[in-house]
Formats: C-alpha cells, structure tokens, sequence
C-alpha cells in the first residue's frame, strides 16, 4: 500500500531544497491537470514503505486567490494525504505560522518541519518546540535541509504517521466567541446539506461565512437558511465593521502574535541583522535599480559572451560533424537527395542551430538559480513592483524580461515564478519584445545597409521595445486582464549561502524542459521550412523562387505592402523568421543570389536597396521585433500557458501589434520623408 505526503509551505521556506533532500534527485516533474502550476513528485528516500511525496507550489495562504492556492487547498481537501508536511522558515516563523493556522483548520494530519534552525541558532535565537506543539497542536521537527540535519528525524516520524497510524490528527484553533457562536449556527443548517465528506464541517462553515465561492456553488439552501447566514455575517461585519474574512485573517495573526514571545526567545526583531545591512545598499531608492543592472549585464556576461560564447564553436563543430557523417552515410547508402536534404539540412541544421544554444542557457539558468536561492531576486521582484505596477504588470515581470534579452525561450520559461496568473499570462506575452541575440543579426545587416552613420537606430530597437512593453501592459489590462490585480504579498528571505546541489537541479529541469519541449518544435518546423523551400505545389525539387514558399511569398505579400515590404523576398523573409530570427538573414542571402552570408558582404548590402528603401527597412525591423517569436519561443510560450487558446492570442496580439506599429513607421513617417 501506498502513502501520500505533501509538502506544504511558504515561497523562500526552503520547501523545494527540502524535497530535494527528501527525495533524492528521482523527482517527477509535470503541470497539475488543467493549469500551468508546476508538480513535483518523488519517492521518499531511504524507505521500504511504498512513500510519495507530493510538493505542493509554495504559497502564502489557502485562499483561493491564485492557481496555486487552489491546487494547494484542492489537493489537501480532495486527495486526502497521509500526512501534511508543512514547511516553516524558522528565521521568519510569525509570518509562515498563519499558514500553519490554516492547514491546522483542515483537520488533517500535519507536522512542523522547521527550516532554517542554523540561521536561528546563529542569531542567538532559541524556539522553544514544545511550546509550538502545544500552541499549534502538532509534532515539531527542527531541521536544515541545506545541511543536511534532522531530515532522517523527519521521515522518522513521517512514516510513523502513515505507516503506524499514529492519532495527530489536527483541532482547529479558536477564534473568538462572536465567530465561534456564528460557526456553531451555520454548522446547524449544514446538517441538512450533502456536503463531500472530505470536508470538515467547521471549515466549511467557515468558509460559508466567509462567502468562499468554491464552497458556496455546493450548497443548496433555502431561503431561511440563506437568511440565517446572511444575518451572522452582517452580524460579523457590524460589530466589527470589517468583511468576516478579514475578521478571521486578522484573529489569526492575533493568536499568533499573543504566543510568539513564548514560543520565540530572544528574538531578534529590534536587532540589526547581515541581511539588513546588505538591503540598506543593494534595495536602496538611489543604488538598488544600478546595482542590479550591473548583476545582471555580470550574468549576461558570463553566460553570453564569455564562458558561454566558448561553448558556441564546440556545439557548431558537433551538429557540423554530425551533419556531415549523416551526408556520407545516405550518399552511401545511395538515398534520395530530397531525403539527404531533409535530414542533413533540414532536420540536423535546423535542430542543431538551436540547441547549439543549450549550453549557454545552462549557465544562465545555474547563474539565475544561485541569485534565486541567495535571497537577491526577491529584492529585485521589491525594486521594480512599483514602476511596473503603474502600467499593469508585477515587480516579477522584470526578471523573465532581463533573460529575455539573451534568449526569448528562456525568458518565458522564467515567468513561472510568478504566482499571479494574470501578471504571468501579460509577462509571457510581452516579453518577447524585448530585443533577444537572434534579432540582432538582422537588425546588423539593415543598419549597415541603409543606416551606417545613424548609430542610434540600432539602440532604437531596444527603446522601441521598452516602450511596447509599457503601451501593452496599459492596454491589455483593460482589455484581456480587466480587474483588480490579485494582492502581492513579498516577503525578503534572509540571505544566504545557496544550495548547489538543489540549483544544479533546478538548472537541469529547466534545460531538459528546453530540450524537450522546443526540440520537439524545432523538429518539425525544420523539416516544414526546407520542404516549403524546395519543392512546388506538384512535389517536384526546383529552385527557390519557384518553391511553394515562394508561392506563398507571393500570396501573403499585399498584407505587407502597407509596410514598406510588399515583395515577395521580403514576405518569405517574414516566415522564415518563425523558425528563427536568424533565419531571416540567411532567407535573404539566399534568395538575392549571394552564396556566404554576412552582414557585411557588399553584394548583400547592395542588393537589399532592391527590396527596401531606408524607411521601410526599419519598419521591417519594427515589425521583426514585435511580432510573433520563432518556433522555440512558441513552443515555450505553449508550455507555460498550458493550452493553444492563450498561445494564438498572445501570437495575434504581438503580430497584429507589430503590423500597426510597422505601418504608422512607413505611413507617418512617409509624410515627412520623401
């Protein structure tokens, strides 16, 4: 037989370094059904008991604001673990103990894991555990899963809970009497109702009384008993003028406060910490948004251009080898030469040219993971919420944008560490505008053609960018995102020294997340592109002006002829593009006759001035920047918002964007330059 374990607790706990320690490096990861809310599964370590672990997404509380929340409250209620494991940073307990409030209104089993003691020790705090246990009702365990300590005392009593079935199961904690007596009237009229029996009664009158939507929808009341329970909550918010969920999260942190000098000694919350001499620089009003930019260009450094670009030879020489090993076997092997094209220029070029870029990501996504762990990115989240908030997108946002301008992929892979869904679904949508390093080939090749002694039109582009970000976030959220946005809570973890083996996990799921998914997107992309390229409506292999590709240049290029760029080159160009940006200039070295592409071959430059005027070149480079990223970063784009739905309209938005933008730059600006 089976158990089931969840692992419960707030962002920056240290929850997801526990279930690594936990669990090994055997862990399952995947979406919970029907949302983008990454799960994570792993057998219990070191156990002959047939023990999972479930990691739920961090969270703040069981309100069902957030898709996390939701998937949270839904597995605990409906699942039914064995045990609730909740993590508690025990460096910040008064602000983790209000989700241990709740869990401990469930009625399900659970016991306290307390993190972070070494950091507690090391302030000279003491927590006194049996205190804790007879405040909150449950087992307490003092641990360090960083180091490794208490964790084998953890499963110890885990498994005694599920395997002995020892009795801890939990008893609410009480609120005061004026809540209780309402309690007790709504459990009354409850007794008539089919309620699930996975619920607890008093939780669920409770929620009843706090006008839980989820919880309401399965009742089915009559008129009186609706009045009944319409008469205690107003009795509630009159005297204490105040909405009863409000009543509630207000006496839970009360009965926290009350015993927290009891349950904490010596504590240190007059006391100038480490972590509060480094906030007075690095989240200072002047040196916070400075400091910053200058990790993140050391970041971009490090994993772009240097350590990073050293890997760039080595995965050419590897898919070039590769390549040219398959060339030979199918010559050998006396195949057709629309099959040798497929595979060696279609198939190997097309997915090689991507995932020549898998080792640079990892260093990004280990150099992310290592600022993530520290404690530093949850400062940067508190630096930008201000100035992002102002045009409808959260502090958050900032971070998949920054890595966005390496790589798109990436980038959107990054916005799921943000917990609100309507500021994740406008982050992944925007941030492909930010300029990323395939564009830039093109945006090289068009200022050396037509701007060689302009040198702010390059730069442009990354303004250009910026200021869609802010335009769309002002739009989208009173369009697609009406509506409040949901509350932001932030909490500053300690700083501290990371967990590597937890980050290098973290880097290898994310990259593997990479391979898998946009490989499987590239896959077929590149085999679709070189087929369009080398063959006409009759299957037979012709040049490439003759090719369906071309076909479809010269069907798609009216749509373009507004913008400046109506030839059919260009339209090609357009398409080519989805399969990567750096696709464009290579389109076009091949369709204007020039065998070695490069931005600097003369004949290239000179031969552009046939499909492009200066003006429409650069709403071409517009309309290159914001519309709809290549096959990877869609791919990715998929992943993240879980369905196709949310993926075509953030694709119609972002290329119907680009056309208007592209088409006021070639209109307007044709007014005034002729």
């Amino acid at each position: 037989m089976g158990y089931n374990i969840a692992l419960v607790g707030n962002p920056n706990s240290g929850k997801t370094t526990a279930f690594n320690a936990l669990t090994g490096s055997k862990a399952y990861v995947g979406n919970w059904p029907g949302v983008t809310v990454e799960k994570k599964e792993g057998r219990l370590r070191g156990t002959k008991e047939e023990a999972t672990l479930v990691d739920l997404p961090g969270i703040y509380s069981l309100s069902p604001y957030t898709p996390e929340e939701v998937v949270a409250r839904n597995y605990i209620i409906k699942e039914q673990p064995d045990l609730i494991i909740n993590i508690i940073d025990a460096s910040n307990i008064e602000r983790n103990l209000y989700l241990t409030h709740q869990l401990v209104e469930l009625g399900r089993p659970t016991i306290i894991a307390l993190n972070m003691m070494d950091i507690v020790e090391k302030r000279g705090e003491k927590i006194d555990l049996k205190a804790l246990e007879k405040r909150f009702g449950v087992k307490v365990v003092p641990i360090s899963a960083a180091k490794n300590k208490g964790l084998e005392e953890l499963i110890k009593l885990a498994l005694e809970v599920c395997v002995a079935k020892v009795q801890i199961k939990t008893e609410a904690l009480p609120l005061e009497k004026s809540v209780e007596v309402a309690i007790e009237e709504v459990i009354t009229i409850l007794q008539d109702q089919k309620i699930d029996a996975h619920y607890d009664t008093r939780w669920f009158a409770l929620k009843v009384l706090e006008q839980d939507k989820e919880v309401v929808a399965q009742l089915n009341l009559s008129s009186a008993d609706n009045q009944v329970i319409k008469n205690c909550i107003e009795q509630l918010t009159a005297e204490y003028e105040d909405d009863v969920e409000s009543i509630v999260i207000n006496q839970r942190y009360e009965y926290i406060t009350k015993y927290i000098n009891e349950i904490v000694k010596n504590r240190m919350s007059h006391k100038v910490t480490l972590s509060d001499k480094i906030d007075r620089v690095v989240t200072n009003r002047i040196l916070a948004i400075p400091i910053f930019f200058g990790i993140m260009w050391l970041v971009y450094f490090l994993s772009i251009q240097t350590v990073g670009d050293m890997t760039i030879g080595f995965m050419e020489e590897l898919f070039g080898g590769i390549g040219d090993q398959v060339g030979i076997f199918l010559e050998s092997m006396s195949v057709s030469p629309w099959i040798h094209g497929l595979v060696v220029e279609g198939i190997i070029g097309g997915v090689g040219a991507v995932l020549g870029f898998v080792p640079q990501l990892m260093i990004l996504f280990l150099l992310i993971g290592i600022l993530e762990d520290c404690g530093y990115m949850s400062r940067v989240a508190f630096i930008m919420d201000k100035i992002f908030r102002k045009f409808g997108l959260s502090g958050k946002s900032f971070i998949p944008m920054v890595i966005g301008t390496g790589c798109s992929v990436p980038g959107i892979m990054a916005s799921r560490t943000i917990e609100n869904e309507r500021d994740r679904k406008m982050t992944i949508m925007l941030t492909p505008f930010i300029p990323c390093g395939a564009k830039l080939p093109v945006f090289a090749l068009l200022v050396g053609a037509f701007f060689p002694d302009h040198a702010w039109v390059g730069p442009s582009m990354y303004l250009l960018g910026i200021l869609m970000v802010i335009i769309s976030g002002l739009i989208l959220k009173n369009t697609l995102f009406k509506g409040e946005a949901a509350p932001y809570i932030l909490e500053l973890p300690e700083y501290h020294v990371p967990n590597f083996k937890g980050v290098f996990m973290q880097m290898w799921d994310r990259s593997k997340a990479f391979i898998v998914k946009a490989g499987t997107v590239i896959f077929v992309a590149s085999g679709l592109i070189w087929f369009l390229q080398s063959f006409n409506f009759s299957l037979q292999m012709v040049e490439t002006d003759q090719s369906i590709l071309a076909s479809i240049g010269h069907f798609i290029a009216p749509v373009f002829a507004p913008l400046g760029f109506g030839t059919w080159q260009a339209s090609v160009a357009t398409v080519t593009g989805f399969l990567a940006k750096e696709a464009i200039v290579a389109t076009f070295g091949v369709l204007l006759g020039v065998g070695e592409v490069a931005e600097s071959d003369p004949t290239l430059v000179t031969n552009m001035g046939a499909l492009f005027t200066p003006l429409s070149a650069y709403a071409f480079m517009a309309f290159t920047l914001l519309a709809a990223p290549c096959f990877a970063a869609i791919g990715a784009m998929k992943r993240e918002f879980g369905n196709w739905k949310w993926t075509l309209i953030a694709l119609g938005y972002q290329t119907g964007l680009a056309w208007i933008v592209a088409f006021l730059i070639y209109q307007v600006g044709g007014l005034f330059i002729k």
